[in-house]
């Protein structure tokens, strides 16, 4: 028996073997179906994909063949990578001086052998999809080329096993990520929400204490005071909404009727004289996330509310049950949105830089948490507008 030689690029072949994280892994079909098809192709007993790791073979996929794995200084595969061709084949290893005294021939009767590197993108010969048989003899063309094509095909196999791991490493990494995130600026919110308040509240003290005493300058001053501050607590706010609402993911759907759930949209608005809400009249049973969506139909109605420029602000709710959505459309009569704004609305921290009916700037996080809770629900959600017409927000939850 002649010992393979160890290939010149062994730390880098081992490395790469190493990196598809398949060694000592479960039993998968993709794999036994390609070595129980080979069987049948080549018309032998046994079929093995095989991968070289240190001092063993290990055996990924086996048909007809007991083990697991066998010492690599035996292995017939160590002798196939080291080969240059596609294809080893050994007729019959009772002649042949590196095998004729093999344990695999003597204790396994592993008479013949034909095996296909196993090769991938950057040249590394991983092992190979070898075939066994207790006889002599040979594969015609056909049973080569197909040994040799589904000896890519394991490959394929092995590449596509390798982006689903950097895939799953990137979300964890990602999702991690995102915690940290989501941790700390739920820490700095918290911790510069009482500063602010107290700003917030000792300007206000000033300004009532020095009511007729200050300059028109010092006015401005307290004025711009008041509005930042507002400005800020309003955006912190936002953030703190805006990661708190991934607690909404978590909870249980529950049935209701449409009615209903408008009617408690309506109570925690509370509209003004000035602002009629209409919405379709269905007393059909939902079954939802009904906080979840409570947060989204009231965001909506509340920027509808607050930016509109109209004597009587006018907002009708459209409901619809399809086939596997609810379809649910808020129109308004407000002052609608720029046509080269609508692309950016829901993005988070982008704003169209317009005050509301009040006075105030918008954070850019409310339509950002809109779209995030929309999208979690297995929906999708849209707007159109016209300047000075109004706008329309269409959004369907999967049912």
């Amino acid at each position: 028996m002649i010992e393979a030689n160890i290939p010149e690029n062994e730390r880098e072949r081992q490395r790469a073997v190493d990196g598809y994280s398949i060694l000592d892994s479960l039993p998968e079909e993709s794999y036994d179906n390609i070595t129980e098809l080979m069987c049948y192709i080549t018309g032998s007993p046994i079929s093995l994909i095989t991968l070289l790791d240190n001092d063993r073979n290990y055996i990924k996929s086996n048909c007809g063949f007991p083990a697991t794995e066998s010492p690599r200084n035996i292995s017939f595969c160590s002798h196939a990578i080291d080969s240059e061709d596609e294809i080893m084949i050994v007729k019959d290893a009772r002649k042949d001086e590196r095998f004729n005294d093999n344990p695999l021939v003597e204790e396994h009767k592993a008479i013949f052998y034909a095996g296909a590197p196993l090769i991938n993108p950057d040249g590394y010969k991983l092992g190979t999809l070898c075939v066994y048989d207790h006889k002599p003899k040979q594969l015609d063309q056909e049973q080569q080329k197909a040994l040799i094509a589904m000896s890519k095909q394991v490959v394929a196999l092995l590449e596509q096993r390798l982006q689903n791991k950097k895939l799953q490493d990137a979300k964890i990494k990602l999702e991690k990520r995102n915690e940290e995130l989501a941790k700390f600026a739920k820490i700095v919110s918290h911790d510069l929400k009482s500063p602010l308040a107290n700003i917030i509240s000792l300007t206000g003290l000033l300004e009532k204490e020095n009511d007729g005493k200050l300059s028109e300058d010092s006015k401005t001053y307290i004025d711009y005071l008041k509005s930042s501050s507002t400005s800020l607590k309003d955006y912190i706010d936002g953030i703190l909404l805006y990661y708190k609402n991934d607690d909404l993911f978590k909870l249980d759907k529950e049935i209701i009727a449409f009615n209903t759930l408008m009617l408690e949209a309506k109570n925690i608005v509370v509209p003004k004289d000035d602002v009629t809400i209409n919405y379709t009249e269905s007393s059909e049973l939902i079954t939802i996330n009904k906080s979840l969506i409570l947060q989204i139909l009231v965001n909506l109605i509340t920027n509808a509310i607050k930016y509109n420029d109209k004597d009587k602000a006018k907002i009708v709710i459209d409901f619809k049950s399809l086939n596997d959505t609810y379809f649910f459309s808020v129109k308004d009569n407000g002052q609608g949105i720029p046509a080269n704004k609508i692309d950016t609305i829901f993005d988070l921290f982008k704003t169209l830089k317009q005050q509301d009916k009040y006075g105030n700037l918008g954070s850019g996080i409310g339509l950002a948490s809109v779209k995030k809770l929309v999208k979690s629900q297995g929906g999708d959600i849209t707007v159109t507008s016209i300047k000075g017409v109004g706008s329309t927000f269409n959004f369907s939850i999967e049912k």
